[in-house]
C-alpha cells in the first residue's frame, strides 16, 4: 500500500512538472504555431485628431465675351469659324488658374437659326470651342443679352455649351436644372459657381419659362447662397450689374457686393459695364472676408472706344484648412494681369497681353500698363 502510494506521488510530480513546462511555453515566438502574440500600439500608428491638413488652388475669371458680327466675321475660315488665333498670345497664361470663369455675354446658338451682332446677338458655336481650348473652365450665361433671340435661342446655346462639355451658370433648360448647385472641384476644394443678371434689356420672361435665366433677387440669391454653404466649401458669384462704360462701381453695386458677401459669398465677379472697375475687400457681417471685383471689362469684344478694349484676368488664392471637424477658408494674393484687343478697320481682332502691347501704347500712351494696374489695384491689397 505504501508502495503504490509513493509511487503515485512521484507521477503526481512528474506530471505537474511537464505541465510547467508547457505553461512556460505558451506565447513564444514559434514559425510553426498559430498563436498571434498581442502586441501594444504604437504612437505612429495612431491618428492624431490634431493635425493640420491644408488644401490651395487658384480661382480666376474674365471679362465679357461679347461677339460682334464684325469678330465672328473676322474669325471665319471657310465654311466655319475659329477664334484660336485671336486668343494665342494668351493662351498660356489662361491656362495657370485652377478655376477659370469667363463671362459668355452673347449666346453661342450657332448658324443654324442665323448668327447676329449688335443689339441682338447670336454667335457661332466655334468661340466656345475656343474658349474651353484656351484654358477656361466655366462660363456664365445670365446676362441682358440672354434672351436676344429667345428662349429657344437661349437653349440651343446651353445645348452646345452641354454638347463639348462646357459647364455654365446662370442660364437653364429646366427649372430642375436651376435648382442644382453648380460645383466644380479642384484639389479636393469645392467651389460653387452661382450667376444673376440685372435684366434682359426690357425682354420679358415667358410664362412658364421662369428657370431660364436668374434676374437679380436678393431672396433668391439668399436662399441660393444657403443651399451652396451646405455643398461647397467656396461661393463664387457673377453678378451682371452696374453703368455701361462708367470706370468706378455705383452705389447700388456697393450695396448689393456687400450683402452677398454678408450672405455668404467669398468671391464676387462683377460684369457688363465693358470698361475695368477697381476691385476691393469686403468684411461680411459675421467678420468674414469677401473679395469683389467689379467689372472685368471687355476680353474679347468688337468695341474700340477708350477703355473699352481694355480688360484682363483676376486670380485670387484660395486656401482651406481642416483641423479634425473644422474647416475654415481663407483668400489672399489678388493678382491682375491685363489685356488689350487690337484691331485694323475691323479686322484682324487680336489679344495680347498689355504689359508689352505696342498697339496699346501706340493709342492710349506709354503709362496705360501702369494706369491700369493702378486703377485696378489701387488699394495696394493686389500685385
Amino acid at each position: 500500500m505504501k508502495k503504490n502510494l509513493l509511487l503515485f506521488l512521484v507521477l503526481l510530480l512528474v506530471l505537474i512538472g511537464i505541465s510547467g513546462l508547457m505553461l512556460m511555453n505558451v506565447g513564444k515566438s514559434d514559425p510553426s504555431s498559430s498563436f498571434n502574440e498581442v502586441r501594444p500600439i504604437s504612437g505612429r500608428d495612431t491618428y492624431d485628431l490634431s493635425k493640420e491638413e491644408s488644401k490651395e488652388i487658384t480661382i480666376a475669371a474674365i471679362g465679357d465675351i461679347l461677339i460682334h458680327d464684325r469678330v465672328y466675321n473676322d474669325a471665319r475660315v471657310g465654311d466655319h469659324f475659329n477664334f484660336d488665333n485671336m486668343l494665342s498670345n494668351i493662351t498660356s497664361e489662361l491656362k495657370k488658374p485652377d478655376l477659370l470663369l469667363a463671362n459668355q455675354e452673347t449666346i453661342v446658338a450657332g448658324e443654324s437659326i442665323g448668327l447676329s451682332g449688335y443689339p441682338t446677338f447670336n454667335g457661332p458655336h466655334e468661340i466656345a470651342d475656343s474658349l474651353k481650348n484656351a484654358g477656361v473652365d466655366i462660363v456664365t450665361t445670365a446676362n441682358n443679352h440672354a434672351l436676344d433671340r429667345g428662349v429657344d435661342a437661349q437653349k440651343l446655346s446651353i445645348e452646345y455649351l452641354n454638347q463639348i462639355g462646357l459647364p455654365h451658370v446662370g442660364t437653364y433648360l429646366t427649372k430642375e436644372d436651376q435648382d442644382k448647385i453648380v460645383i466644380l472641384e479642384k484639389n479636393e476644394i469645392k467651389v460653387a459657381y452661382l450667376a444673376y443678371t440685372y435684366g434682359l434689356n426690357g425682354i420679358p420672361i415667358p410664362k412658364g419659362s421662369e428657370y431660364i435665366v436668374n434676374v437679380i433677387d436678393k431672396k433668391r440669391m439668399s436662399n441660393e447662397i444657403k443651399r451652396a454653404k451646405k455643398e461647397a466649401d467656396v461661393i463664387v458669384m457673377a453678378v451682371h450689374w452696374g453703368n455701361e462704360y462708367q470706370r468706378f462701381p455705383s452705389q447700388e453695386q456697393k450695396e448689393l457686393a456687400q450683402f452677398l458677401i454678408d450672405e455668404g459669398v467669398h468671391i464676387i465677379f462683377g460684369s457688363h459695364p465693358h470698361v475695368l472697375q477697381p476691385f476691393e475687400w469686403l468684411e461680411g457681417k459675421n467678420g468674414q472676408k469677401g473679395l469683389v471685383v467689379y467689372s472685368l471689362g471687355n476680353f474679347l469684344s468688337g468695341q474700340d472706344e477708350e477703355y473699352r478694349d481694355l480688360g484682363g484676368m483676376m486670380t485670387v488664392t484660395v486656401n482651406k484648412k481642416k483641423k479634425g471637424k473644422s474647416t475654415s477658408i481663407t483668400m489672399d494674393t489678388p493678382s491682375f494681369y491685363p489685356t488689350f484687343v487690337s484691331s485694323k478697320a475691323e479686322r484682324d481682332y487680336k489679344m495680347h497681353p498689355l504689359i508689352d502691347s505696342q498697339a496699346a501704347i501706340d493709342k492710349y500712351g506709354p503709362s496705360i500698363y501702369s494706369e491700369i494696374m493702378e486703377h485696378m489695384l489701387k488699394q495696394g491689397q493686389a500685385e
